[in-house]
């Protein structure tokens, strides 16, 4: 008898595992988009002060060269935004994420991307 109603809970207790670790999954998805999505804050506020102080004639090249370095990453983000409004959007995006990867064109902004070597950045 015990062993009939131990057999009937193992599937059960693995459905839970399972969902469990499909909730870690999420948070930590989500906690990685939050820190990107405050570096690009962070950046894109930097490269507006940047820009503000190059009309008023404060900034050096080298300020400038950050700036539309950034400025390039939003345009990025802005360009997969136009994806994310289309139909099938949880599909379209990771395919054209990946075949910009094989064609060596980098498709997401910086703070999105996975880099192995911090160095290179």
């Amino acid at each position: 008898m015990r062993l009939i109603k131990v057999a009937h809970k193992a599937p059960i207790r693995v459905v839970r595992i399972s969902k469990n670790r499909q909730k870690l999954k999420l948070k930590r998805s989500l906690i990685a988009l939050k820190g990107a999505l405050e570096q690009e804050k962070q950046e894109t506020e930097e490269m507006l002060d940047i820009y503000k102080r190059y009309t008023q004639g404060q900034a050096s090249k080298d300020e400038l060269k950050v700036a539309n370095k950034q400025f390039v990453d939003v345009l990025k983000g802005l360009g997969l935004g136009v994806f994310a409004i289309l139909p099938f959007a949880p599909i379209t995006i990771p395919i054209i994420i990946k075949l910009g990867s094989k064609l060596g064109v980098d498709v997401l902004p910086s703070s999105f991307s996975i880099q192995k070597d911090p160095k290179t950045k």
